[in-house]
């Protein structure tokens, strides 16, 4: 057959449906989506239009028709928006704007920069699911600290049916390299910073998609790049990477160039770090996203989170427990006058420590009194040439908390001659603090101020304090009622009979007990403050100690001040006002408070922006600010504060995050609104069933869900059962039950319907319940090559009751079929006016196309069918 013509539409047994471009005889030029082939002639099949259908003048079958329509507008909907995924998470319609945003072209680079709580593994799981369903990605990598490495393999997993192996190096010791055989990965970016690691890495296939969490760990330096930066230059050098996407709460660090280097990461093309920051700045939004807390919404346009409330709940040492600090505080200014005294390596290894010390006797008793009598058995063993050990880069916060902890006992440098006569000193008067002042009015706290039973999170930097306070709950409230996670899930602690006692729980152990309510109390170092999610039953935390770097704060708080939080946060600081800590803190509230408003009155939309100004200030800069504190008058400490803030949160950095903020591409629901789908899995039930019933199957209903039997002409697929029981369209569906039960596109059935559906000949039909006649179209671009990962877009138009044109978009379009009834009358051809009607309808959609904002450049129109009303709906 060579009877083609230009724009005819037809079918090819291995490229699918597309449409004539060229006839040539023998061969004929088509287009399938964005790739166009020459095929033989022969190998096409012609097939039919709603011109044709119009022209014959015939109607098709109504069932069929109704359920071609919805099949259209089902996928339409998911290939842009991802909406119908079988995810087990309620998606929110700043994560399905960042999936599309991030996979509108191909390949794709982007820094996604979302606040804490905006669920960044549900965004990534988004992006990612419908790249691998289409085949559009194989290999994919994910990066991550080594201790959010098992967590994002068990969310995927959870949340998607994504399943990653993990990588470590005793998986990878064979002659055969891990990654000949892996194809989807999650690797801890710092285990692949080694030398053999790396090698086997950078000789494996490239990656059609690298995700990297936590991607402020890959800013460079001006003179050094880190191991870990050159890890992701070193992929990118090697064409390993195709696709990017990094994700990070503070990707400014306080060094433009280290943000710079970041950002050139994702495109060389737009950023360069040697370059002035300012005039790169305008490019941001296309590349780095940033949505935040406080203007996320629902699909409604509500807020999603309450303000969190702050109180501060004060109290004061004990005699005994001043004694020790005046003497602890001695002690520390001693060590620094003779730290002063060295240079180099010695001085600074001296001021590391004693800044450790300084850090834990701000924490606890509990915690410095532990410190120190480890320390003082250390210095009498007489190590006293012991070598400097070399500083490395923690992974995470709660690794360096867990590394000063440490530190006392570690490094055998004295810091004065006299020094273990004077950590008997300070021991001695620890023995006679009976009680902690602090954690008494902690207990206060829980029984005068809280409902009975409130469940509370309480936070604190060390595990000493951890214990101390975890034993003080077990006496008061009872044995069981407590739980804690720290770094090696392991709490030691003296019980109540002076036995010491060891329990171990990992941390998603833990955090299950703690949102189940087993335990009432849940106790965290920081290695709770990221990656765990405990907002399900609590909205209250503590914090028992306060961190020197206010980064910290932000990152515990959001544990709970995340999407599902029903109740406004309520956080607690435990504080001593007379202490230097604590004036050094109320001070540095007051400084943000400051350039928050600076920065609100000079924004369109106020938000919070301490984390960024935070984020661009070194955690260095914030233990000098304490340390030195303590060595200045009390009077005097408010000028000294101002003199060593002058640079934190500047004009400079309050140009940056203004511009910053103002640049980046984000969700708003007042332009981007409109385009979000509104509809979630339960919309796929009307399609479900009449598919079902189109093919000889009725669908029934009990208590466990939809029952319906496989259609005979389907059940030679290898990946469906003979029959299905108990499906759902609901997102809460147990992990270990969803794939079978959670019906979504990516389960069988549903993608047989949709295939099946779609691909049906048929054009024109009446339904019942239109007001008018509604025509289903379908735009796609002219050019090709574009790099768009979205070739066909569903529209369709209808004209209201005032004789205007109503266009809706492919889900509007669903909702509007599922509404709609199968034509049960006798059938009434089409007549001239129908005709008419759908002809002035495509027009009409024809002069409105450059109105839809596209995302194509030469946006093209296909009428594809058209469901006429009935007489009596008309009436």
């Amino acid at each position: 057959m060579t009877g083609f013509e230009t724009d005819q539409f037809v079918r090819h047994a291995t490229h699918g449906e597309g449409r004539v471009v060229s006839n040539l005889g023998d061969t004929v030029v088509v287009r399938f989506g964005a790739d166009i082939q020459q095929v033989e002639a022969s190998e096409l099949v012609q097939l039919r239009s709603l011109e044709n259908a119009l022209q014959e003048g015939q109607l098709d079958d109504p069932l069929a028709t109704l359920t071609r329509a919805q099949a259209l507008a089902v996928q339409s909907v998911n290939d842009q928006w991802g909406v119908f995924s079988r995810s087990r998470v309620q998606l929110l319609p700043h994560q399905l704007w960042v999936c599309r945003q991030v996979t509108r072209t191909w390949p794709t680079r982007w820094l996604v920069a979302d606040d804490v709580g905006l669920g960044k593994t549900i965004e990534a799981g988004l992006i990612l699911e419908p790249l691998l369903t289409s085949g559009r990605v194989r290999r994919v990598l994910v990066l991550t600290p080594a201790r959010l490495a098992p967590q994002w393999r068990a969310r995927l997993k959870t949340m998607f049916d994504i399943r990653l192996q993990e990588y470590s190096a005793d998986v990878d010791r064979g002659r055969v390299s891990f990654w000949e055989t892996a194809q989807q990965v999650v690797a801890s970016f710092h285990t692949l910073r080694m030398k053999k690691a790396r090698e086997r890495l950078l000789s494996a296939e490239p990656w059609d998609l690298v995700i990297v969490d936590e991607a402020h760990h890959f800013q460079a330096q001006e003179r050094t790049n880190t191991l870990t930066y050159s890890l992701l230059e070193d992929l990118q050098k090697a064409d390993k990477v195709n696709s990017l996407v990094l994700f990070t709460g503070t990707p400014h660090r306080g060094k433009d160039y280290g943000f710079l280097a970041l950002m050139h990461l994702v495109r060389p093309d737009l950023f360069d770090p040697d370059r002035d920051v300012f005039e790169q700045l305008p490019d941001l939004h296309k590349a780095m996203i940033r949505n935040n807390k406080a203007l996320a919404t629902d699909l409604q346009g509500n807020k999603l989170f309450k303000p969190v409330s702050t109180e501060a709940v004060d109290y004061s040492y004990s005699d005994s427990e001043a004694k020790f600090y005046r003497t602890m505080s001695e002690f520390i200014l001693d060590g620094r006058a003779y730290a002063s005294n060295l240079s180099g390596r010695q001085q600074t290894a001296r001021m590391l420590l004693l800044i450790a010390l300084q850090k834990l006797a701000a924490s606890s008793i509990a915690a410095i009194s532990s410190a120190l009598r480890r320390r003082r058995e250390t210095l009498s063993k007489r190590i006293m040439d012991a070598p400097l050990q070399e500083e490395i880069e923690p992974e995470t916060l709660d690794e360096l908390a867990e590394a000063e902890e440490e530190r006392p006992n570690q490094l055998a440098l004295m810091l004065m001659q006299d020094e273990i006569e004077r950590l008997d000193e300070i021991l001695d008067l620890a023995e006679n603090v009976e009680s902690e002042t602090k954690v008494d009015r902690l207990v206060e706290l829980i029984e005068t101020r809280l409902p009975p039973g409130e469940p509370v999170l309480f936070f604190t930097e060390y595990k000493a304090t951890q214990a101390l306070v975890f034993t003080t709950l077990e006496d008061r409230f009872g044995k069981g009622c407590v739980g804690f996670i720290n770094g090696d899930e392991r709490l030691r602690f003296i019980d109540s009979d002076k036995n010491e006692q060891a329990l171990q729980c990992p941390r998603d152990n833990a955090a299950s007990e703690f949102n189940s309510g087993r335990t009432r109390f849940l106790i965290s170092t920081e290695a709770g403050g990221e990656g765990i999610d405990l907002q399900e039953r609590c909205a209250t935390l503590v914090h028992v100690d306060l961190p020197w770097n206010p980064m910290r704060l932000h990152q515990r708080v959001g544990r709970l001040n995340r999407y599902g939080q029903k109740r406004a946060v309520q956080v607690y600081l435990m504080r001593n006002p007379e202490t230097v800590e604590a004036r050094i803190w109320s001070l540095l509230e007051e400084k943000l408070e400051r350039i928050q408003a600076a920065l609100s009155a000079s924004m369109e939309e106020a938000e919070d922006i301490s984390q960024l100004v935070i984020g661009m200030t070194g955690s260095h800069f914030f233990d000098e600010l304490f340390s030195e504190a303590s060595t200045r008058p009390s009077d005097r400490l408010s000028d000294w504060f101002d003199s060593k803030t002058m640079q934190f949160g500047g004009e400079d950095a309050v140009d940056a995050v203004r511009t910053i903020v103002g640049n980046v591409a984000r969700y708003d629901f007042q332009s981007a609104g409109k385009e979000i789908p509104k509809l979630d899995l339960p919309a796929l039930e009307a399609f479900f069933r009449r598919a079902m019933q189109l093919n000889g199957r009725r669908v029934t209903k009990g208590d466990a869900g939809l029952s319906v039997a496989t259609p005979d002409k389907w059940r030679g697929n290898i990946d469906l059962r003979d029959r299905y029981d108990g499906l759902v369209f609901d997102r809460s569906l147990p992990a270990d039950q969803a794939m079978i039960k959670l019906l979504g596109v990516g389960h069988p059935l549903i993608d047989r319907a949709i295939i099946a559906c779609r691909e049906q000949e048929v054009f024109l039909s009446r339904s019942e319940g239109l007001a008018s006649p509604i025509v289903i179209a379908m735009a796609e671009d002219e050019i090709t090559g574009t790099g768009a990962t979205v070739h066909r877009i569903i529209l369709s138009i209808q004209k209201n009751q005032d004789g205007t044109f109503a266009v809706m978009r492919d889900w509007e379009t669903l909702l509007s079929l599922n509404d709609a009834q199968v034509y049960s009358g006798q059938d009434i051809e089409p007549n001239p006016e129908d005709t008419t009607s759908i002809k002035e309808l495509i027009k009409g959609l024809e002069e409105k196309l450059p109105e839809l904002s596209l995302p194509y450049r030469r946006p093209k129109l296909t009428p594809i069918l058209a469901l006429l009303s009935t007489p009596e709906d008309r009436n």
